[in-house]
């Protein structure tokens, strides 16, 4: 009998299972996908670390996360710097100096503040829904060209529709700065996510194709304990009903050219692009090869936002009140559960960054460990 069941072989349950393995547990690890990694899994087209489920960077200002994640992988310096794209006209992001100066011609801090104040008066008192929120916050103009179609097609609904929560605030630089994380630690792993994630779950046995909700009974007889890192409404077989979440279906491209867009993310704004990003996977890693190369071809992803319903990848879950008070019921129930611990972004139902997930998969091994 193992020590440790881990159920997902993505950044929660690798992080665990690595720290299980470190202080002496015996531990197993078993996921229903073919490949390690979960979300964050990277595999080579054409010589290019491309990201299956969508670009993923790694930032953080955790000295502790950083130094853990440094074991595992080297990372390169790339800085994310998006830029907006509505209907042809091209926006720095996050909003700077050069977002401004392209949007009203103003040249220095003082009048790019001045224009956003002047616009910012349209909302009177406290802000109904998300249109009033954003332009409470930087101004109808911003609002209207980088932030209401985009925010559109996320959700899928209309601005006025959509809770001012949702938008609680916008980074709005009075600085000629692009870096959108503003990070003290930035970058891609050099070889990719996968390759990190292999060498955190070396010498740890590791079983891919095994869905653990459809043998549950014969696997909860495997270990003494369970790190369960899937949907906590599908544990416990939806009873209380299901969680939402927004999904993302990704059109792929191999292009016999080698720059399509010229930057890793380009965010297309207007309502009426489908899409809601263009991914150039070569970009994260300067279109070169480990060798350091120069890459003949391009991969690109088209990302579309949509509601999730069973059967589709959940992405970003939907924090709204129905949705936060059906969590905490399941939490309610998850606590009732002896010896199975619940995890990560849908464990947790809880929009995570990477840096996030590896802190929280770091405390929650260091409290457990500690205890023989």
């Amino acid at each position: 009998m193992y020590d440790y069941l881990i159920v997902g072989a993505g950044l929660y349950g690798s992080v665990f299972a690595q720290q299980a393995k470190e202080a002496g547990r015996s531990v197993l690890v078993i996921d229903k996908r073919d490949h390690i990694g979960g979300n964050v899994y990277t595999e080579k087209i054409e010589g290019i670390n491309f990201h299956k489920y969508g670009a993923h960077i790694f930032h953080t200002n955790d000295a502790k996360v950083w130094h853990y994640v440094n074991r595992f992988a080297e990372f390169n310096r790339f800085t994310n710097s998006p830029v907006a794209n509505y209907k042809g006209e091209i926006y720095s992001l996050p909003f700077n100096m050069y977002t401004f100066n392209k949007m009203w011609g103003v040249t220095t801090p003082e009048e790019a503040a001045e224009k956003i104040r002047e616009q910012q008066k349209e909302v009177v008192g406290d802000p109904r829904n998300l249109e009033e929120q954003a332009i409470s916050l930087v101004g109808r103009d911003i609002y209207e060209k980088l932030v209401k179609g985009y925010t559109e097609k996320q959700w899928g609904r209309d601005c006025k529709d959509l809770p001012a929560f949702i938008i609680k605030r916008l980074p709005v630089r009075l600085t000629y700065d692009n870096n959108y994380f503003n990070a003290l630690h930035q970058g891609i792993p050099v070889g990719g996510y996968t390759k990190m994630v292999e060498n955190m779950l070396s010498g740890i046995e590791v079983r891919l194709g095994q869905d653990y909700l459809q043998n549950k009974e014969k696997c909860d007889q495997m270990a003494k304990n369970v790190v369960y890192t899937g949907p906590i409404d599908a544990y416990f077989g939806y009873r209380l009903g299901y969680l939402e979440y927004r999904s993302v279906r990704f059109e792929n491209e191999v292009l016999d050219i080698p720059n399509f867009q010229g930057n890793a993310a380009v965010n297309y704004t207007d309502r009426e692009t489908p899409w809601t990003r263009i991914i150039e996977h070569k970009w994260f890693e300067f279109g070169k090869d480990e060798n350091g190369c120069e890459l003949p071809k391009t991969v690109i992803s088209r990302e579309y936002s949509s509601e999730w319903k069973r059967g589709d990848e959940p992405y970003y879950p939907v924090n709204d009140e129905k949705n936060i008070e059906l969590y905490e019921a399941y939490r309610d129930l998850a606590g009732e559960e002896r010896d199975v611990i619940f995890g990560g972004r849908l464990g947790e139902y809880k929009y995570y960054d990477m840096d996030q997930v590896i802190a929280a998969a770091l405390a929650k091994a260091e409290l457990l460990l500690n205890k023989r």
